[in-house]
């Protein structure tokens, strides 16, 4: 994997509150895993950054080399790796996702 690649992900992690890497787009997403934790991010109303990893073969190889996580779609939080879609959701139903991204929401 080039490291330009894994610099370019690791810019768009850092500079982002919340990034999602995913199957598509939040509003066209291409996989089920990836339209789930699409809409759990938009349930909390919060503004987030989507990365369509199925427009560059290197940026959907790279994110799995990057996170040591072999699927798709992928969480980041504050330039912290939280999971993929199972994980997500069980973070979702537990109140813990709420919890972590309280602090992000858009004030009224």
């Amino acid at each position: 994997m080039s490291d330009s690649v894994l610099q370019q992900i690791d810019e768009v992690v850092k500079n982002n509150d919340v990034v999602l890497f995913m199957k598509g787009t939040p509003e066209f997403p291409q996989c089920g895993f990836s339209q789930r934790v699409a809409a759990i991010l938009a349930s909390y109303d919060i503004p987030f950054v989507s990365v369509n990893i199925l427009l560059d073969e290197a940026v959907r190889q790279g994110i799995k080399d990057y996170s040591d996580w072999p699927t798709i779609p992928q969480l980041y939080v504050k330039s912290e790796f939280v999971g993929g879609c199972d994980i997500v959701s069980e973070m979702h139903e537990s109140g813990e996702l709420k919890e972590l991204l309280a602090p992000l929401k858009k004030e009224a």
